[in-house]
């Protein structure tokens, strides 16, 4: 209603202008008849308001369509009411035409999107056969630089695994098994999988986590959020024979993992955006390894498991970041 009136304002403000003009007219003119000139006035308001009475009425689907917000890219192919007027008939053929090329080009680039992701997958699945059999070659070798190779090669991995779940995070649906877990594994598990990084930095792990505490997740997925959080963990801390802290515990109804080292720390400006994609902030400057990628991941991951993930940090006092199962 108030986008029709609004659209008739120039309308009703040019009408009573004419009409001022016509009874100065006959005013100047010595017609002093005001009886016959009010009637004739009331006349032509009463035409003018039937008139605009049956142009919303024949138009009133138009001016709702117009009026009500889309709630879904689906509304545009729905029938307005009063479709029998032109404007209505006209508007809806717009918007008819305007969601078909919209579903094409939707189309047409998710498909674009499906084979880039498919190719990413190929792509890292045959760079990860070359990687593997150099593994292979030197790992019954002492000498350091064979060592240097075998830390270069994790590097390498871990950058391979980050494209891989980067790209099948967009069809996570289709690719996570939920079971019930023993918390206790899944880490120790992993932390053996980084026992290279972790004597390379000559860091400890110190697990404290009952035997018997039980979660509900995807051990795959998982698994790479904890690699991440323990890298990070790892990479922060610049000092040797430190600890990384993995203590599970229950919280009412709910499991909690906390993940806490010793390490350089985040500054307190930085913790709102650590989960932004590409976010590396202060210390990304210093460690030239940061990706900001890890975090947003891990926290992608996390809620689409139905878990929580938190983090505290201070400067030099190192960071602690929780999971809440």
């Amino acid at each position: 209603m108030k986008l029709f009136f609004r659209e008739q304002m120039p309308l009703i403000f040019i009408y009573f202008l004419q009409l001022f003009l016509i009874f100065l007219v006959y005013w100047l003119d010595g017609y002093r008849n005001m009886a016959v000139s009010v009637y004739a006035a009331i006349l032509s308001t009463c035409l003018l308001s039937g008139y605009l009475i049956y142009r919303y009425i024949r138009n009133k689907g138009f001016y709702q369509r117009l009026e009500k917000p889309l709630t879904s890219i689906e509304d545009l192919s729905n029938e307005p009411q009063g479709a029998g007027s032109p404007l209505a008939e006209g508007l809806q053929q717009l918007l008819k035409n305007q969601y078909s090329h919209y579903k094409k080009d939707l189309h047409k680039y998710k498909y674009k999107l499906e084979d880039h992701i498919q190719f990413i997958n190929q792509w890292v699945h045959q760079m990860k056969t070359p990687i593997s059999v150099i593994h292979l070659m030197i790992q019954e070798e002492d000498e350091p630089k064979f060592k240097a190779i075998g830390d270069e090669i994790d590097r390498l991995k871990k950058g391979l695994e980050l494209v891989l779940y980067s790209a099948r995070l967009e069809t996570f649906e289709r690719d996570f098994y939920v079971d019930t877990l023993r918390l206790e594994s899944i880490v120790r598990s992993v932390t053996s999988s980084q026992k290279r990084l972790f004597i390379r930095k000559r860091i400890f792990p110190s697990i404290q986590i009952d035997t018997h505490s039980i979660i509900v997740s995807d051990e795959k997925w998982l698994s790479f959020v904890l690699t991440q959080l323990i890298t990070n963990a790892i990479r922060y801390t610049v000092e040797e024979n430190r600890k990384v802290f993995f203590r599970g515990y229950k919280q009412g109804k709910n499991s909690i993992l906390e993940i806490q080292d010793e390490g350089v720390g985040i500054p307190s400006s930085d913790i709102p955006r650590v989960f932004d994609p590409y976010f590396t902030g202060g210390n990304g400057r210093n460690f030239q390894e940061s990706t900001g990628m890890g975090l947003y991941l891990a926290k992608q991951i996390c809620e689409k498991l139905g878990h929580q993930i938190e983090i505290e940090s201070k400067v030099n006092h190192g960071t602690t970041v929780r999971i809440i199962f």
